[in-house]
């Protein structure tokens, strides 16, 4: 076998991974109850208006492709994983909204040039493995003029630090492929688009997050709902000291962060134009 055909293969391989990872549990759970207001802030600040032509990328089930969509934008919400944009299209019919859900990869997406007027993504594209592959694939979507809009997880922030907290647990990445949260690193980005866009404006924000009774709370509920906790804890099940040993360190890091009944997770919000050819 070719090099190149191996390497293909191993990235097919890694791609099935992360899309089984993303059905398991409850994602569209966590976006609609622990983090909602993130999709329709990343509307807002990437400007979307009627009529604009919007592509969500690592859709999910639509936390920021829906409200764009009731915003009166021309709606495209792509994702690796059938199940997220199952239960995105259940979503928009509840909330009324009407926008195309079409399955794609970030890094390979199904469209031609200049498609859009607008690319969004919200805590998802981070998740692809290989960074600068999911960058030019989303500047090239982008028609010149238009605008990239990212909300992204920051290393030092509160998921940062949870992936952190659960790295030593999960099994080796494959080569090449990149820590979602570097993401949230200003620099990274400003990188990986490079001086195909302009204006670049990057904001650390913080979402509060209530939902959590307690750490043990928190940590219960990402055992049971988030995809890339539930991977983890798969590869350590045959392993009760590992498992205990991760449950501890889930709530410590909660409990660190939670003071009245509230936690603070940074995020870092990059809006940015594409530039002309």
């Amino acid at each position: 076998m070719s090099e190149a055909s191996e390497a293909t293969r191993a990235d097919r391989a890694l791609k099935a991974k992360h899309r089984a990872m993303w059905a398991l549990g409850d994602y569209p759970l966590v976006a609609s109850d622990v983090i909602p207001d993130l999709g329709p802030e990343l509307v807002r600040e990437s400007g979307v208006q009627p009529g604009t032509r919007v592509l969500d990328v690592a859709a999910g089930s639509g936390n920021a492709a829906v409200p764009a969509a009731l915003a009166g934008a021309d709606v495209v919400a792509v994702d690796l994983t059938p199940e997220l944009l199952e239960a995105g299209r259940r979503l928009a019919a509840e909330r009324g909204a009407k926008l195309e859900w079409r399955e794609g990869d970030a890094e390979e997406l199904p469209f031609a040039d200049a498609d859009f007027d607008t690319v969004l993504s919200c805590v998802g594209v981070m998740f692809a493995p290989h960074h600068q592959r999911a960058a030019d694939e989303l500047v090239r979507v982008c028609r010149p003029g238009g605008k990239i809009g990212l909300v992204n997880w920051t290393p030092e922030g509160f998921i940062g630090q949870m992936f952190a907290a659960m790295r030593p647990y999960a099994p080796p990445p494959p080569p090449g492929a990149q820590p979602p949260p570097l993401w949230g690193d200003e620099d990274h980005v400003r990188s990986l688009l490079g001086d195909r866009v302009t204006g670049v404006d990057a904001r650390r924000r913080l979402l509060r997050v209530d939902v959590f009774s307690g750490p043990e709370d928190f940590r219960d509920f990402f055992k049971r709902c988030y995809g890339p906790a539930l991977a983890v804890y798969g590869a350590i099940a045959d392993d009760p000291d590992k498992v205990t040993a991760l449950d501890t360190a889930l709530v410590d890091l909660a409990a660190r962060h939670l003071e009245d009944g509230a936690m603070e997770w940074e995020y870092l919000l990059v809006t940015a134009d594409r530039a002309s050819d």
